[in-house]
């Protein structure tokens, strides 16, 4: 019999890279989404809300793994509404699924449940694992996603789930050609002459090749010894000025315009994002992957940006 893994919300760029990773290596994959389709690649959705007991609950008896990716994109404005939706879809789904093996005959093996790596503590200094500190800092305007993440990892460690192993992935930014994806922004903006440093260029950007995330989820799945939270990125942060410089070189693009911070946050208005996204400083590293032996692909995001820019 195939092994069986469920990707809930997994209808994205995630759900869809995961799906197609899994499918290659001979798994029964089924997407748990709102709105199901027909799909020809032996990919089966299943209809739910990520917030109600539903039919869907039966697909987790005799599965193996369930990975989580619900939540609202945070590529919005945090206003009042935006904010209440982000943390929702997070908490709630989070609980809904913990529920829902507490009640299964046979619940899966392994629960992986998205978080992120803005959970930890914006530093230029010290790269943080996964024993970093953990803390907002006014200069980062952070303060709504570091509550957003623990909220978020704290219904996760509340889940009554005593047979299934409970992994947080903390994830960065994902390197990949999926639609919504930031490889194709930042390429886009590149080739239009606007791939300079973002605000001060200083802060740090942690990222993952997104063959690298596939992978390392495998990897997880695989290693009854990884637990708790796990960060999912590269081994090599690096700052925002020298990421934009690589993406010049490798694209064959001369020179790229900075954007001081007042001009991102007159930008981020118009297109209703905010500009944490860009600003705060991540400097987080992948101890626990590396202290139990795998290895990237990509540990570099030069490699990570030859790839993508050579398939695109």
């Amino acid at each position: 019999m195939k092994p069986r893994i469920i990707l809930a919300g997994g209808s994205g760029f995630l759900g869809g890279a995961l799906a197609a990773h899994f499918r290659a290596a001979n798994w029964d994959v089924i997407v748990l989404t709102r709105s199901p389709r027909s799909r020809h690649d032996g990919v089966a959705e299943i209809a739910w809300d990520g917030r109600t007991a539903g039919a869907w609950q039966k697909q987790l008896d005799g599965a193996d793994v369930i990975v989580n990716l619900t939540g609202k994109s945070v590529n919005c404005r945090y206003n009042a509404r935006n904010r209440k939706e982000i943390l929702d879809s997070r908490v709630d789904s989070t609980r809904i699924i913990g529920d829902a093996i507490n009640h299964s005959a046979k619940p899966p093996r392994v629960w992986l449940n998205a978080s992120t790596a803005t959970v930890y503590k914006h530093t230029f200094d010290k790269a943080w694992d996964e024993n970093g500190e953990m803390d907002a800092v006014a200069e980062a305007k952070d303060a709504f996603s570091v509550e957003v993440a623990k909220a978020w990892e704290a219904a996760l460690n509340e889940a009554q789930t005593p047979q299934t192993r409970n992994v947080a992935l903390r994830m960065a930014v994902t390197l990949g050609l999926g639609e919504n994806s930031v490889f194709p922004v930042l390429r886009r903006l590149t080739r239009l002459g606007l791939g300079g440093a973002m605000g001060i260029g200083r802060q740090y950007v942690s990222w993952m090749h997104v063959e690298d995330f596939c992978r390392a989820v495998e990897w997880i799945i695989t290693h009854d010894d990884l637990a708790g939270p796990i960060n999912l990125v590269a081994p090599h942060p690096l700052p925002n000025r020298d990421m934009m410089k690589i993406l010049r070189q490798t694209l064959g693009v001369p020179f790229g315009l900075p954007a001081a911070e007042w001009m991102l946050e007159i930008g981020a208005f118009f297109i209703r994002t905010e500009t944490e996204l860009l600003l705060k400083s991540r400097r987080v590293i992948p101890g626990k992957l590396l202290a139990s032996g795998f290895a990237f692909r990509f540990p570099n995001i030069r490699e990570a940006f030859a790839d993508l820019a050579g398939k695109s």
